[in-house]
């Protein structure tokens, strides 16, 4: 759970994705909207919400449809910060916890912000022996990572599943996989939804086994 006060209203950030807690997101933001936004969480040490369109584009364009989006989303907290020009911000976050929208406003320069109401954690619970293949994949391929980013000498570039890594929890190992997935955004946005992390690793699993990565 985030340590991090929540603002009422909380600004959000309406993506093609969708951000589960513990997922690594960076950021380049240009968007006049968003700079003021990001500059002001950045400052107050405040968290911004992600949440995952389901209709319009990440960047307003004119004549475009309007901004939709998922009543469930995920905190972002900020912790890399980077101004490389005027105009420019680059971040890196982690998604912390879920919340969920009572309601939301446009404001008259074009930022959404919502009254929210915080969801549940996940229940640590260790991962069965019947989707251990779900969570050993998972482990061989943050290892294959690993390996070839040293090999090329690239210690610096981020690898998609960060550390602490939690191979024997069911939420933390089903949420790596469903942001490593292949999968619509609408499929993803149930599976974070979901209260039992038992069961978001069990649908996991189903895909995996169709995708042929487990058997």
């Amino acid at each position: 759970m985030t340590t991090q006060p929540l603002p009422q209203p909380l600004p959000l950030f309406p993506l093609g994705t969708v951000l589960f807690p513990g997922g690594f997101l960076p950021l380049r933001i240009f968007e006049v909207r968003y700079l003021d936004m990001i500059g002001k969480c950045h400052k107050a040490g405040t968290p911004f919400g992600v949440v995952s369109l389901t209709q319009g584009t990440e960047v307003r364009r004119a004549g475009a449809e309007a901004e939709r989006f998922a009543g469930v989303g995920t905190l972002a907290e900020i912790r890399e910060f980077d101004v490389p020009q005027a105009g420019l911000i680059q971040i890196a976050c982690v998604g912390t916890q879920r919340f969920r929208i009572r309601s939301s406003a446009l404001q008259t320069h074009g930022l959404w912000t919502a009254e929210v109401e915080t969801v549940a954690d996940d229940v640590p619970l260790a991962v069965p022996d019947d989707l251990r293949a779900v969570s050993d994949a998972l482990r061989r391929l943050v290892d294959t990572l690993e390996e070839r980013r040293r090999s090329e000498g690239s210690e610096q570039v981020r690898l998609p599943v960060q550390a602490p890594f939690r191979f024997d929890d069911c939420g933390w190992v089903a949420n790596r996989w469903c942001e490593l997935l292949p999968v619509p955004a609408e499929l993803k946005q149930r599976l974070m939804e979901l209260d039992s992390p038992l069961m978001r690793l069990e649908l996991v699993g189903d895909l995996l086994v169709r995708a042929g990565i487990t058997k």
